[in-house]
């Protein structure tokens, strides 16, 4: 693995923080923190956003006890860059790490459980990595993946299921698991977490619970299978007529999935019916864990963020799993925080957010100052419902692609010979050649929605009048002031998220704002 880590031991450093320091003075209480995080799981199929199915009632309880977002952005819709830019707080044009073939690049100065460790945490992982993070600098590791658990420590009946999960071809399987709940990777974990939060509880927490659902393979078992049946299910807002409206890249990414499974199109109520209850199974196993936290006496020291890493099409213009563009379905994240000192709001918060922002958030949280190189702004004032500038939060950027040009259709059409596809197992990749070459960026800013590329291609949508990014308004000459607004903004965020990294090292003091905010009261005093 190769994380390179810049020097720390200039003076500079530790004079440019005492110059602007991050953190208030008020001592920290250390609570316990519990972050949950699902894969590949949408944002807008649950109740408090408006889906009319019952999916996740506790997790909508939550959110409404505490503060959520409805405007929560990953850095980049695929796990390996999302998740490095979970840990560091850094976009993934900072780590390095732009594709999920580049975890060992990581480039950071300190994560998230380093300074958990710092803190004085006791800290674990349970569940799905995907990251450069190694079993060694955690105090507790249980690793899980999407065919298991990862290693020997399982019961006969565990393998099995295991087994089962690999023999799906990470596709869906259209009938009930033959399983039943206490086999669920969902269900073994929350097993697992319980017994760890038991055995020490002098020392505060930390447990990245990291569930590999509802990735695919689709499954689930009773009786979650049959809990929303696909002829009661709300129709799909776009199906596979609308590909030429969202251009060839999408096409390509349906013909490549259709190789591997020529059964889908008439099969994809069956399989949103699976995934939705998925859903449900996770939200009945963050309930068994909360649950525990009340019965050892230490939910209400307990503060609890629930996000995934991405989205999934779920449908959506006859797709599956993710891969090509930056729609919200792919992009735009749950995010859930809850717990002590965080106030209880019902309606989701106007700010626009990323999942950068977690990591700094938790520095201050626990008292530790936010690490050099870290993106991300401290949420901090904003989920105490204490002021906070307004404008740091009116927009949001997010990242796809690992760079280069366009490899295109008219370059090779071999899928098999560059791996995604297996016709013989049944099989595709949707994160291949094809769908991740070259660089996006989105801006998100209030109900409009920018995608902009490196060869100057642009779309932009009213994401009220247009949820499903359809109508691509660019080119509309009605709508140049708004373009122009977000195109300003996606520079500023361009220019002000340059790495930071190595800071001078002679003579210059290095000044950030409080709660390491980006924009606000940074411009120069006229």
């Amino acid at each position: 693995m190769r994380i390179k880590k810049y020097k720390t031991t200039l003076s500079i450093l530790t004079i440019g923080a005492a110059v602007q320091p991050l953190l208030s003075k008020e001592p920290a209480k250390h609570p316990n923190i519990l972050v949950v995080m699902t894969d590949q799981m949408r944002a807008d199929l649950c109740r408090r956003e408006g889906f009319p199915l019952n999916t996740t009632p506790i997790l909508d309880s939550i959110a409404q006890r505490g503060c959520w977002f409805d405007k929560a952005y990953t850095a980049a819709p695929a796990s390996v860059p999302a998740r490095t830019s979970f840990l560091t707080g850094r976009f993934p044009k900072a780590t390095d790490v732009r594709s999920n073939h580049n975890l060992q690049d990581a480039v950071y100065l300190q994560d998230m459980y380093d300074i958990m460790k710092k803190a004085g945490y006791r800290t674990a992982l349970i569940g799905k990595n995907h990251t450069y993070l190694k079993a060694d600098k955690v105090d507790f590791w249980s690793e899980y993946g999407h065919t298991g658990k990862i290693g020997k420590d399982k019961t006969t009946g565990d393998a099995a299921f295991d087994t089962y999960l690999g023999s799906l071809s990470m596709y869906v399987n259209y009938d009930p698991s033959p399983f039943g709940i206490e086999q669920q990777l969902p269900y073994r974990m929350v097993d697992e977490a319980k017994d760890w939060i038991k055995e020490d509880n002098k020392l505060p927490f930390f447990l990245w619970f990291s569930i590999p659902e509802p990735h695919t393979p689709y499954q689930t078992c009773e009786p979650y299978y049959s809990m929303f049946p696909p002829d009661r299910i709300p129709p799909v807002h776009t199906d596979m007529h609308t590909l030429n409206e969202k251009g060839e890249i999408y096409q390509h990414m349906h013909d490549v999935m259709l190789l591997a499974h020529p059964d889908f199109p008439g099969k994809i109520d069956r399989a949103r019916s699976v995934y939705y209850g998925m859903l449900r199974m996770i939200d009945d196993q963050v309930k068994r864990l909360i649950d525990h936290l009340k019965e050892e006496n230490i939910y209400d020291n307990t503060i609890i963020i629930f996000l995934s890493d991405h989205g999934d099409y779920v449908g959506e213009y006859g797709l599956i799993k993710k891969g090509v563009g930056l729609s919200d379905v792919l992009s735009r994240i749950p995010m859930i925080w809850y717990g002590p000192g965080i106030k209880a709001n019902q309606q989701a918060s106007p700010a626009h957010v990323s999942i950068i922002d977690i990591f700094p958030t938790l520095c201050e949280i626990v008292g530790e100052e936010i690490p050099l190189g870290v993106q991300g702004r401290s949420l901090w004032n904003l989920l105490q419902g204490k002021a906070y500038p307004v404008e740091e939060f009116e927009s949001i950027m997010g990242e796809g692609g690992y760079g280069g040009a366009y490899y295109t259709a008219k370059d090779d059409t071999d899928y098999e010979r560059e791996g995604c596809l297996n016709i013989k197992k049944g099989s595709f990749d949707s994160l291949n050649s094809w769908t991740q070459s070259g660089s996006l960026r989105l801006l998100r800013k209030g109900e409009w929605k920018l995608i902009y590329d490196m060869t100057g291609y642009g779309e932009l949508y009213n994401m009220s009048a247009d949820p499903s990014e359809v109508n691509n308004l660019y080119n509309d000459a009605r709508y140049n002031d708004i373009k122009t607004d977000l195109l300003q903004h996606l520079l500023k965020w361009e220019i002000a998220t340059q790495d930071p990294l190595p800071v001078p090292r002679k003579r210059y003091h290095f000044k950030r704002n409080p709660h390491n905010y980006l924009f606000a009261e940074t411009k120069y005093s006229k």
